[in-house]
């Protein structure tokens, strides 16, 4: 039996007991590791934001722009210890100054009080040429400081690389501690930093495949919780969520529609795992695929246009692609016995998949004009691969030091982490669609 083959199996015959199921406030945090970075990483310096007297603000704003910075493998934050001068204000800036400390870049700021929260401004100057770049107060609540600094970031990014950032966004996950009937397998979302993690679920039956909507308020997912597969979305905000689909035999890897009106999803009640469409408004069922083969794990292109997924009519897991209604299926991966678990970048020119590379699987990006793959992983068993919004970087699952973690590598080769727990295991990552 194929690893393929096997995975399918799994998801029918999961008969894991119930440990029950609710929503939790908070949750131990990931802890992220940069394990690899651009080697020309620009040089830039982040001086901790100036503070009005007597003002103790909720989140080290500085810190957060600096780390978020970092994450990205593109820039190298000057360490607060080698700073000179603490600059806060337009006036105290001295650009000769940091020319000489190496720094391409320069990013000041000022916390105030305003009203039950905080304005937080911040200006980005470009040290050799002389001039500043931006500039721009944000107000924020106590509470949503690290929000505000992600913001600050994505703005600091967007602008030195002219590709929205992804500090602001956030990442789904799962996570499973103990064994047998004391384990407990819970769906999460964190900030992309891996802080503020809310369970969204959690039970003692497997929880896979999270897919979130395109505006960011609801997420599909497989839950085993009465003891067989079923497809659930669920609203973050209110807790609330729908069942969608429960049919005899699997009920598997959703996806929504880039409109967010339907989800894709893997069901084998006619007897064959096969492709369908249902519309989340008038719960219309339309099957996509009809072959004897299996058809798994569908993806929609960002124009809705077309649907990829995983089948074995080959003779082998392979990427194919069809309309988004139906019909004929098109080969698009080549190389490789084994290719699957795909999904488009957000400009629809290429798809991350996992890929068998003498004989462990790697995640490989492939360009769909020029029909070339590069690998992205080295491990031996990465999988669920997920872009961000913004293109640059993939978010998969791994194993490090024998336990289930995440990883996220640039898809340019620069900037690699690794995203992991204290205890337990850690994966199936979705990465949020930008935030609205």
């Amino acid at each position: 039996m194929s690893r393929f083959q096997h995975l399918l199996l799994i998801l029918t015959l999961c008969t894991l007991n119930l440990a029950g199921s609710g929503a939790v406030l908070a949750a131990p945090r990931l802890n992220i590791q940069i394990t690899g970075g651009v080697e020309a990483a620009q040089p830039i310096a982040v001086v901790p934001f100036g503070v009005s007297e007597g003002l103790i603000p909720s989140a080290d704003v500085a810190a957060i722009v600096s780390a978020d910075l970092a994450r990205t493998g593109r820039f190298k934050p000057m360490p607060t210890r080698d700073m000179l001068d603490m600059p806060s204000t337009r006036d105290a800036v001295d650009l000769r100054e940091w020319s000489l400390l190496g720094m391409n870049n320069l990013v000041i700021g000022r916390v105030e009080a305003e009203g039950t929260g905080y304005r937080v401004s911040f200006s980005l100057y470009d040290v050799f040429r002389g001039n500043e770049l931006a500039s721009t107060s944000l107000i924020s609540s106590k509470a949503g400081m690290r929000h505000t600094a992600h913001l600050i970031a994505d703005i600091i990014y967007e602008k030195l690389t002219g590709q929205a950032g992804v500090a602001a966004t956030r990442i789904a996950y799962v996570t499973s501690s103990g064994s047998g009937d004391s384990q407990t397998v819970t769906l999460k979302v964190a900030d992309a930093d891996g802080y503020a993690p809310q369970t969204i679920v959690s039970s003692g039956e497997p929880i896979m495949s999270p897919a979130w909507s395109p505006d960011g308020r609801r997420i599909a997912y497989v839950s085993f919780e009465n003891r067989r597969a079923a497809i659930y979305v669920q609203e973050l905000s209110s807790g609330r969520r729908d069942l969608v689909a429960s049919y005899p035999g699997i009920n598997g890897s959703p996806a929504f529609s880039p409109d967010g009106l339907r989800l894709a999803m893997t069901l084998s009640k006619d007897g064959n795992p096969e492709i369908y469409s249902l519309n989340l408004l008038s719960r219309e069922l339309i099957r996509l695929t009809d072959h004897y083969a299996i058809d798994t794990e569908p993806a929609w292109s960002p124009d809705g246009r077309s649907i990829i997924f995983t089948s074995d009519r080959g003779g082998s897991p392979q990427i194919y692609r069809m309309s988004a209604t139906g019909g004929p299926a098109e080969r698009i991966s080549i190389d490789g016995d084994y290719n699957g678990r795909a999904s488009y970048s957000p400009d629809g020119r290429s798809i991350a998949m996992v890929t068998r590379i003498n004989g462990s699987f790697r995640i490989g990006v492939l360009d769909l004009d020029r029909g070339i793959t590069r690998l992205v992983s080295a491990g031996d068993l990465d999988e669920s691969p997920s872009f961000a919004p913004n293109g640059s970087m993939v978010i998969y699952a791994t194993i490090y030091g024998g336990r289930g973690v995440l990883a996220a590598a640039s898809v340019d080769g620069g900037g690699n982490q690794r995203l992991s727990q204290d205890s337990g295991q850690v994966r199936e990552p979705a990465w949020s669609p930008f935030m609205k």
